[in-house]
């Protein structure tokens, strides 16, 4: 009976090995697919004796997770691959944790990146940074950044000059004081944006003091008096001091200015730029913030800043998408649609960004193909195919003198 049992381990492994080789075949044109094989190993009687022929064989699969498969070009850009070690952080519709390198991600229809597994690509919003590096952190990467989408202005600046030739105001007469007689040296206004991006102008008046002294004074337009000037309804939202150096004509102090932006963040307000010469009064002032708008575009970068581009021209970080890695790869458990999920023999996963620590880089509008070479696979589909049959052959030959013991006891 022993060469029967044998020569049908023989065929239930030759069997499985066909059937890798079919799931290889089948999947040589999937995204990011890795090629598994079979491994045959021999069983032993244990209890038997030193000159048992033994108990047949027994299969394993080995899964080859590491290999890089070849990156292709795409036409759509949010299609992504890996060049290097490391893995794409999916989540199922169950919020389950998986890795994947199947970069085929497309918008659905809420915007939410998702492969053709369906499984979500997972990163980190702009807010938490691009180091944070925990699981609990990770969200649904959009890119329709919600629809509408407005940001608080939280940095400005002024290039330009005052005139070393103005006459000092007197204290009395200041803007600071907002009285109907206040007075200044010149004036300009700046922009800013509230929490839910609409537009305050901040006046902002810069009054001689004395020598190389300057007051600036920082109001709401909008509580102007109806001649649209002093006295405004409230005070200033700020004041400083500048003062400048009697040489060089540079700023020496009272930049930058903190403002409190009505409904919105504090600004800081760099006067670095600014200079007192004998020339007239120039004033250029920048500020970040927008109103309400859409997002006409996105980029991927190599280490992995999901970057989103607004129809009025600005660009503002919208995720960052971080790469997972396990010490073992080759041991992690599939799942369907080319998931893997970390067990005990993978080790558990450990997160940073795409082109640090020995993990690879993000390439945008690219896809990884599928390791499988179909030339080796027909190859060794063959082999089986002949393993089967000498497995076969072996099985009926041991039937065959199986019959003849039958007929001599008979």
């Amino acid at each position: 009976m022993a060469v029967m049992n044998t020569s049908v381990s023989g065929m239930m492994g030759d069997s499985n090995w066909l059937s890798s080789i079919s799931q290889n075949v089948a999947n040589s044109n999937t995204t990011g697919y890795k090629n598994v094989d079979t491994e045959f190993t021999a069983l032993v009687d244990q209890a038997g004796s030193a000159t048992d022929p033994g108990m047949g064989v027994s299969t394993g699969l080995v899964h080859y997770n590491s290999v890089q498969g070849s990156v292709v070009g795409s036409s759509t850009n949010t299609n992504l691959a890996i060049q290097g070690s490391g893995f794409f952080l999916v989540s199922d519709s169950s919020g389950t944790i998986f890795l994947t390198r199947n970069g085929s991600f497309t918008p659905d229809a809420s915007g939410n990146l998702v492969n053709s597994a369906g499984d979500y690509l997972m990163g980190y919003a702009a807010s938490a940074g691009p180091s944070t590096n925990s699981l609990a952190s990770l969200q649904k990467v959009n890119v329709t950044g919600g629809g509408l989408t407005a940001t608080a202005t939280t940095t400005g600046s002024f290039t330009g000059n005052l005139p070393s030739t103005a006459v000092p105001v007197a204290a009395a007469n200041l803007p600071s004081a907002n009285s109907a007689s206040s007075v200044y040296t010149d004036a300009t206004s700046v922009t800013a944006y509230d929490d839910l991006g609409a537009a305050h102008t901040l006046d902002v008046y810069f009054t001689n003091t004395g020598s190389n002294t300057w007051e600036v004074d920082i109001f709401d337009h909008a509580n102007a008096s109806a001649s649209g000037g002093f006295p405004y309804s409230s005070g200033p939202l700020a004041t400083q001091t500048l003062t400048f150096n009697p040489t060089t004509g540079a700023l020496t102090g009272g930049s930058p200015i903190s403002i409190s932006v009505p409904g919105g963040s504090t600004m800081s307000l760099s006067l670095g730029s600014m200079t007192q010469l004998a020339s007239s009064f120039t004033a250029n002032a920048t500020s970040n913030g927008n109103a309400p708008e859409t997002i006409s575009g996105y980029s991927f970068s190599p280490n992995g800043t999901l970057t989103f581009q607004y129809s009025s021209g600005p660009s503002q970080v919208g995720f960052y998408i971080p790469l997972g890695n396990v010490p073992s790869p080759d041991n992690l458990t599939s799942s369907a649609g080319g998931a893997l999920a970390a067990n005990a023999q993978s080790g558990s996963i450990s997160i940073g960004t795409p082109g640090t620590g020995g993990l690879g880089q993000i390439e945008a509008s690219s896809l990884e193909n599928s390791t499988v070479d179909l030339a080796t696979e027909l190859t060794e589909m063959i082999q089986a195919q002949s393993a089967y049959e000498a497995n076969s052959k072996v099985f009926q030959t041991g039937a065959n003198i199986f019959d003849v013991l039958n007929q001599i006891h008979a």
